[in-house]
């Protein structure tokens, strides 16, 4: 009996997998850059030619791009397909805020609860991290906007579970514009910053206690605070525009 002979797959399909599975799982993030050639090809033990092809074929798939000069980087904008058309409309619509929040119930809920899971002790470090340079950009709306997200960017990793990493990444503009919104609406309640600090601390300590019903509970909780806020505060703002539409009309 004669049997067939298995065929090779050829190095550049090898490598262009493994760049795949990186992008994949978030080791290599949109919009960053790979290392130079030379270096990227001694780190597979491949030869340069075998490294461009497949470098040239995640550009023909989208995934990578070229600047002239100016090396090769992940596609920066992966998702913006899905995210973009709806960014300026759920930004302006008050009750796709709140939408937004029940979404980020069910979703960061279960990032945190699998992130307890199966973080490993890399990723709980990370996550510490990016909780700090929540606190550290507390004076700074914008960057404290960015850090958030980036926090739970960093929960999704943690999770280990590529769906719930691309949804974040996919979503990261839409959501970065609601944390900012929320942030400056929870302002006008003083206590409310240290309030929010200590719930994400306790989040932390439930992923970190690899508590995986603790961890989706202090996320619930968070999250619920920041509703409660958000709804006292637009009841106030409908209240005071009652009281000087009266004050129009008596006048």
């Amino acid at each position: 009996m004669a049997y067939k002979k298995i065929a090779q797959p050829k190095i550049s399909d090898v490598i262009m997998k493994q760049l795949e599975q990186m992008i994949l799982e978030g080791s290599l993030q949109p919009g960053e850059k790979l290392p130079p050639e030379r270096e990227l090809a001694n780190q597979f033990q491949v030869s340069r030619p075998s490294l461009r092809e497949a470098i040239q074929k995640l550009e023909a798939k989208g995934l990578l791009s070229r600047k002239q000069g100016g090396g090769t980087y992940v596609q920066a904008q992966l998702w913006q397909s899905l995210a973009d058309p709806i960014i300026e409309l759920m930004t302006n619509d008050s009750e796709s805020q709140y939408d937004l929040l029940e979404f980020r119930h069910a979703t960061e809920g279960m990032m945190a609860y699998f992130a307890a899971l199966r973080g490993t002790d890399t990723d709980m470090q990370q996550i510490a991290n990016a909780l700090n340079e929540v606190e550290a950009a507390h004076s700074d709306v914008d960057r404290e906007s960015r850090a958030i997200v980036d926090f739970y960017r960093t929960i999704a990793e943690a999770s280990h579970n590529v769906t719930m990493l691309h949804l974040v990444l996919s979503l990261s503009t839409v959501l970065a514009a609601n944390v900012k919104q929320n942030l400056n609406l929870m302002s006008r309640r003083e206590d409310a910053a240290e309030v929010v600090n200590r719930l994400r601390r306790e989040l932390l300590q439930a992923i970190i206690g690899r508590d995986p019903e603790a961890a989706r509970q202090a996320s619930n909780d968070h999250l619920a605070y920041i509703e409660e806020v958000l709804l006292a505060v637009r009841q106030e703002d409908s209240r005071l525009q009652r009281s000087l539409r009266r004050m129009r009309k008596d006048s």
